[in-house]
């Protein structure tokens, strides 16, 4: 039987605004987004069952029957493609859920990528878009390499130049996660329903990307997340956290889609440790700290 096993890395957001919500209940985005050197793996199987899937995870808070994406994903490539092959997924996960690094979606877009190539790719490229749409905002971004610009509800994708490219793609960002999660459905409806004017004019988010993406050296000074302040009000511990990083370290400092997954810029080893003492310091040793590297 063929195997693959697919890389499915975390997503971080260096820029996030939220614009204004759509007609459609949806929300226009315009961000920064990169993907970094650590994330879950995804062995993709064939298996001569017609129509069979099976998802193997070991984290038992993992679902792995229709509430996991990686099994819609695998719904929708046989819909799209016709075949009648059966696909067993075994997920190592190490991203964790409500943590604003994109795992669900990830995993899903590598079971696309899995299923595409173990059956002789069937499917183009603008074919994988449509299906990464259909699966989630935060799916079409998996399909890309290196830094992209984000808009509409994520199904926009834009490549960022050379420059900013190396720019971004020389951070060394630590990357660390309170033992909460926050819900991205919950932190779109409040900010909906009760703090809309946490919402960025769109042109005061397009000024702010294009400064970051002109002069990346200053991303700490214009990065921002809309969600910040929705978030802080239910969650203040990481509020108070970044503000001390902040005062504390030059590193650009950021938190990640809804949270609580945050990230801090750092130039050494030190600097790491330090980060890290500090994180354990505020928010104890239920969550994780790890040193990864923009893709």
């Amino acid at each position: 039987m063929e195997t693959l096993t697919i890389f499915c890395p975390a997503k971080l957001n260096l820029f996030l605004a939220v614009t204004g919500r759509r007609e459609d209940g949806f929300h226009e985005l315009v961000s920064l987004v990169t993907q970094v050197s650590w994330g879950d793996d995804l062995e993709v199987e064939i298996t001569p069952i017609d129509g069979q899937r099976l998802i193997e995870c070991n984290d038992p808070d993992i679902p792995t029957d229709s509430a996991n994406l990686v099994w819609r994903a695998a719904e929708l490539f046989t819909a799209r493609t016709g075949l009648r092959s059966g696909f067993r997924f075994r997920l190592t996960k190490r991203i964790p859920s409500g943590a604003g690094l994109g795992g669900g979606s990830s995993d899903a877009v590598g079971a696309l990528k899995g299923m595409n190539e173990l059956s002789g790719t069937p499917l183009s490229h603008p074919d994988l878009l449509d299906l990464a749409v259909e699966l989630g905002s935060d799916c079409p971004l998996f399909l890309y390499e290196g830094p992209v610009v984000i808009r509409g509800r994520g199904e926009r994708i834009e490549a960022v130049s050379a420059e900013a490219r190396d720019a971004i793609a020389a951070l060394r960002l630590a990357l660390f996660k309170p033992f909460f999660g926050i819900d991205t459905a919950w932190a779109y409806r409040e900010m909906a329903d009760r703090a809309p004017g946490t919402y960025l004019r769109s042109s005061e988010a397009e000024n702010r990307l294009e400064q970051i993406l002109s002069f990346p050296d200053r991303l700490s000074e214009w990065s921002t997340n809309s969600f910040e302040t929705v978030v802080g009000r239910k969650f203040p511990a990481i509020p108070v956290l970044l503000s001390c990083l902040r005062r504390d370290f030059e590193g650009a400092s950021f938190m990640s889609g809804s949270g609580s997954a945050c990230a801090l810029a750092v130039r050494s080893d030190s600097e790491l440790d330090r980060v890290g003492k500090r994180v354990h310091e505020s928010w104890g040793t239920g969550g994780f700290l790890a040193d990864v590297r923009p893709l």
